[in-house]
Parts: structure tokens; C-alpha cells; sequence
């Protein structure tokens, strides 16, 4: 796969381009990442097998989001919507690909630990210090990343173009290295308008008034749940396209 290096402003392009592929189809995107969202929550909280079944499964379920997400870029109606292609025929590589997500989790979770994190998280949130948890979130996300990186388009890359598991991670990760630019501003864009904004409005209200600060509060909450998440899942369609792609409809 050859991976195309993309100038910095895409970053902020596929969270656009994102919101706009939202707006065809606002029900199937926003069902489908509820779904998501709920299948990853409920499976985390099954005792003893349910953190190491969920990574399985997130391959399966982002392939899923995306071919919703390519059908409606094609335009295709709601009774033609290819919901499990490419599942079937990459069933292993999937399932491969999500051993290897599960590799990486539990990477993740070994180095939080030995860096003195893990036992103090839990005391971290239930004191919910601000600063603390920020912090303690601001960790997990530098570990975390190059986990991120390697298993961004790799779903795609094999449930759509059929590379081997470990070749589609491999490919992830440099795509994304290349297009580190693009997506340093895709970051930004994401935090202006999910944490930035929200966060100065409430601001702005809880000085106007309590009761103004609560009901913009919850009203911010929703839009970040049926809005910006199907933006987000939508945008990994975008940035797979954009980057691997130059067929709009690929």
C-alpha cells in the first residue's frame, strides 16, 4: 500500500468533511456509533474476559462504522447499506488484528503500571481532582499513541484491501507518521471544538448564571454524543480515503 503524504490543512479537512458526511445521514451514522460505543462499554464490564474481549471485537465494529460511512458517501440507500462487507471474506485477519489490538491494550496497561500510574488512577478519579485527571489522562494518551497510530486505518486496510494483520498495522502506523502534520491539526480541530469551545461557553455561562451554566451544559453533552462521536468515527472513513485513495468513492 502506498500511503499518500498529505499538507497539514487535511487534518483539519477531515473533521469538516466529516461533520458534512454526518449531515446525509445524521440517524444511521449516530445509531451506528451508539452501537459502537455501547457494544465497547458492555463488553469492558463483563467480569474477568470482558477487557480482553473488547479489543477483539474493535476491528469488527470500526469496519462496520465505515462501511456505513462509505455507503453514505456513495450515496447508496438505506436498504443497500454493505454493513458487513469485507467481514467475511478477512474474517482471520480481523480476528488476527484484534489479537494484535489486544497485545497492544495490554501494552499500554503494563507501562502505565511500571511507570507508577496504574495503583494511583483510581484514587486519581474518585477525588476527581481537575488537574490530577487531566494529567493522569495526558499519560495514557502519550503511551497509548503509538497503539492509536498503527490501528487507524488498519481495519480498513485489511477488511477493504485484504493486507495481512500485520502488514496493515505496519502500514497504519507509518501512513500516520508520514502525515504526522495532518494530523497534529486534525488533534487540534478536535480539541477546539469538542473541549476548547464547550469548555469557554460554560465558562461564559456559569458567570451569566447557575441555571444557565446547567442547561448549557447538558445541552453541550448531547451534541458531543450525537454529534461530534459520529464526526470522529466518520473522520477515520475520511483520512483512510484521503490518504490511501485518491477515487472519491473508494
Amino acid at each position: 500500500m502506498q500511503a499518500r503524504q498529505l499538507p497539514a490543512r487535511h487534518g483539519a479537512l477531515w473533521f469538516f468533511a466529516g461533520f458534512h458526511l454526518f449531515r446525509r445521514n445524521p440517524p444511521l451514522l449516530t445509531a451506528l456509533t451508539f452501537a459502537y460505543l455501547f457494544i465497547v462499554i458492555f463488553t469492558n464490564l463483563v467480569p474477568l474476559i470482558g477487557p480482553l474481549l473488547a479489543p477483539l471485537l474493535l476491528p469488527l465494529l470500526t469496519l462496520i462504522v465505515a462501511n456505513a460511512c462509505r455507503a453514505v458517501a456513495q450515496g447508496l440507500g438505506a436498504g443497500k447499506l454493505p454493513l458487513l462487507h469485507g467481514i467475511a471474506a478477512h474474517r482471520d485477519g480481523l480476528l488476527l488484528l484484534g489479537g494484535l489490538q489486544l497485545a497492544g491494550s495490554l501494552a499500554v496497561l503494563g507501562i502505565n503500571i511500571l511507570l507508577d500510574g496504574g495503583a494511583q488512577d483510581m484514587a486519581v478519579l474518585t477525588d476527581a481532582d481537575p488537574t490530577e485527571v487531566l494529567a493522569m489522562l495526558a499519560r495514557l494518551l502519550i503511551i497509548a499513541a503509538p497503539v492509536l497510530m498503527a490501528f487507524w486505518f488498519a481495519p480498513l486496510l485489511t477488511g477493504w484491501d485484504g493486507v495481512p494483520a500485520g502488514k496493515a498495522v505496519f502500514f497504519s502506523l507509518i501512513a500516520t507518521l508520514r502525515n504526522w502534520r495532518a494530523f497534529s491539526v486534525y488533534c487540534l480541530t478536535v480539541a477546539m471544538f469538542a473541549i476548547a469551545i464547550p469548555g469557554l461557553i460554560l465558562v461564559v455561562a456559569g458567570a451569566i448564571s447557575p441555571v444557565l451554566f446547567e442547561v448549557f451544559s447538558v445541552t453541550l453533552r448531547m451534541l458531543l454524543l450525537f454529534v461530534i462521536a459520529p464526526v470522529l468515527m466518520a473522520s477515520v472513513y475520511l483520512s483512510y480515503r484521503d490518504i490511501f485513495h485518491t477515487d472519491e468513492h473508494a
